[in-house]
């Protein structure tokens, strides 16, 4: 696929982006250039390929899911104005 200068004044307008003539010229040149890229990689064979998640096959390395703190609900809600059944109260701010 190639992009002609009516492609490009047409995706400038649509993008509300203003391009000079020279701009368009570059933009047209630079976006053939992308899609020429896209076409040379749809080429390439990958049936036999199978899909991967990361280029670089690694193991993340993951801290062990421990609780490290203790459970101090109880202090907290000992000094906060005004809790029910473990929840904090608070004023009604909309009618």
């Amino acid at each position: 696929m190639s992009l002609n200068l009516e492609d490009v004044a047409r995706i400038a307008l649509l993008s509300r982006i203003e391009l000079s003539v020279a701009e368009r010229e570059a933009t047209r040149d630079q976006l053939n250039g992308i899609l020429g890229f896209i076409e040379q990689l749809q080429a390439v064979d990958t049936t036999d390929i199978e899909p991967m998640a990361h280029a670089v096959d690694v193991v993340q390395r993951l801290r062990p899911d421990a609780v490290t703190e203790t459970d101090r609900r109880a202090d907290f809600q000992a000094v906060a104005p005004e809790t029910e059944a473990g929840l904090y109260l608070v004023p009604r701010v909309v009618e």
